[in-house]
């Protein structure tokens, strides 16, 4: 059994098979090869944004829930970036798969074009409306000043932000995930340095509490865009940068960016809203709950990395295969990415049960929200499987351009299914902060049967970039 679900050579139907086909153990290394590094970049910005928000936790509740009303709001100004980035990564994948570097080469200067404007629009808005966008957040009394001076800080590396963003897309793209590995993780480790002598002010440093942590995001986000651009001037690097390269706006390759990216505006603005909803209404439940929320969240995020790190690997696999002309190989990856995720899955809900005790006391000594929080971890152990499996399904799409089917979907489960059911269980139901994880179990239960639907009929095998 273990064999026939494992192998290569049950994945592809044999009407569909166009070559060789390659041996379980060649596939299964090709896909780590571009998933590990990936997933522990990945791992390693979600374990350094947990020990910021420890190190915020040692000022209060309110700090922490002051931070975490800044998340989805900044999200939904980055959305923009996000879709742009999904069309970089698989037009740039898609001309791998071809051969054609020139190409490749020009997309990535195209999207940094993109980018860098919106990233400049977005930093002007966010500086201006700051507080009133805390204010339409549920920021209370006690978290609205905080909360406030911390999104204005970070708003102000957007532009900076984007900029790393794409480079990182595009490197993705070509499975160089160990760029990306090293500039998040350069950047991390400037992160938890000036947390560390900024919130407490060591050494020379002031003491500046919550805005410290803000002022240190800001500082690792230009360590992280330096080393970005530095990958695109290497001698060797595939995308590489030169200074006599031109900077016009190519149509053609915008039109292939927009094709993919363009619906992917519209599923980030779906997931972006559909977040920001249902953190109102965890929000409304009060400071010390949403406290519980932002801790059940950092496993949360932590979890996702591993298997957002496998799905990078499949889109750029399932890119690059469909560019070679090899559908069936593009299924193979995207089933091995789900075979990948499955063992992932059994080991985080392990450690999500064994562990809903002890790792909560990272951030808090609060013994009421330490309970609550071992509450929430229960409920996530029943969300993980379906999380994981999703965002392959996600992934093996967006890498072929099947980006409108996703969006669909996101507006479907995110934007409407997750805040409704939230709004059911806490206003209706009365079921507290535990109603709203409820909400994700459906959320993610319905995504994964849309998706996994979607992939198994194969239309998105035929699409054209």
């Amino acid at each position: 059994m273990f064999k026939n679900i494992f192998s290569t050579r049950n994945m592809v139907k044999d009407s569909m098979v166009l070559g060789e086909i390659p041996s379980s153990r060649k596939a299964y290394g090709t896909s780590l090869r571009i998933a590990l590094p990936s997933v522990v970049e990945m791992t390693s910005i979600a374990l350094i944004q947990m020990v910021s928000i420890a190190m915020v936790g040692g000022i209060g509740p309110e700090a922490v829930a002051a931070v975490g009303l800044v998340g989805q709001p900044r999200m939904i100004f980055l959305a923009l970036i996000f879709a742009l980035n999904v069309g970089v990564t698989a037009v740039v994948a898609r001309r791998r798969g071809e051969d054609d570097r020139k190409a490749a080469r020009l997309c990535i200067r195209q999207g940094l074009i993109l980018s860098f404007g919106i990233g400049v629009l977005m930093t002007v808005l966010t500086i201006f409306l700051s507080r009133a966008i805390m204010q339409l957040a549920g920021a209370q009394y006690d978290t609205i000043e905080l909360a406030t001076d911390y999104f204005r800080i970070v708003s102000m590396g957007l532009a900076v932000n984007a900029i790393t963003m794409t480079i990182s897309a595009a490197q993705r793209g070509i499975g160089n995930t160990r760029v990306t590995l090293v500039v998040n993780g350069a950047a991390n480790i400037v992160n938890v340095f000036f947390h560390f002598m900024l919130i407490d002010g060591r050494w020379f440093f002031p003491e500046m509490g919550v805005r410290g942590a803000a002022v240190a995001m800001l500082i690792s986000g230009f360590v992280g865009m330096a080393l970005a651009i530095a990958s695109l001037f290497k001698r060797d690097a595939y995308l590489k940068i030169r200074r006599t390269d031109s900077w016009r706006i190519d149509m053609p390759t915008m039109r292939s960016i927009a094709k993919v990216g363009g619906n992917s505006i519209f599923e980030q603005l779906c997931v972006r809203i559909g977040f920001f909803i249902y953190a109102r209404v965890v929000a409304s439940l009060g400071t010390a709950a949403f406290a519980t929320h932002q801790i059940g969240m950092q496993m949360m995020n932590l979890s996702f990395t591993f298997a957002d790190g496998i799905a990078v690997a499949t889109t750029a696999l399932v890119g690059q295969n469909l560019g070679r002309n090899r559908p069936d190989l593009s299924i193979m990856f995207g089933k091995i990415g789900q075979r990948m995720a499955l063992i992932v899955s059994v080991f985080l809900v392990a450690f999500a049960v064994f562990g809903r005790h002890w790792f909560p006391t990272f951030f808090t000594d609060d013994p009421d929200i330490l309970i609550g929080a071992a509450q929430l971890f229960l409920i996530m152990a029943a969300i993980l499987p379906f999380q994981t499996s999703q965002l392959i399904m996600a992934g093996s799409l967006r890498g072929s351009g099947d980006t409108r089917y996703v969006a669909l979907t996101m507006l479907i489960t995110v934007a409407l299914v997750r805040p409704l059911s939230s709004v059911l269980a806490v206003f209706v139901f009365n079921l507290g902060l535990a109603g709203a994880w409820y909400a994700i179990i459906v959320d993610q239960g319905l995504r994964l049967v849309l998706l996994y639907e979607r992939f198994v009929r194969g239309k998105w095998t035929k699409i054209k970039l």
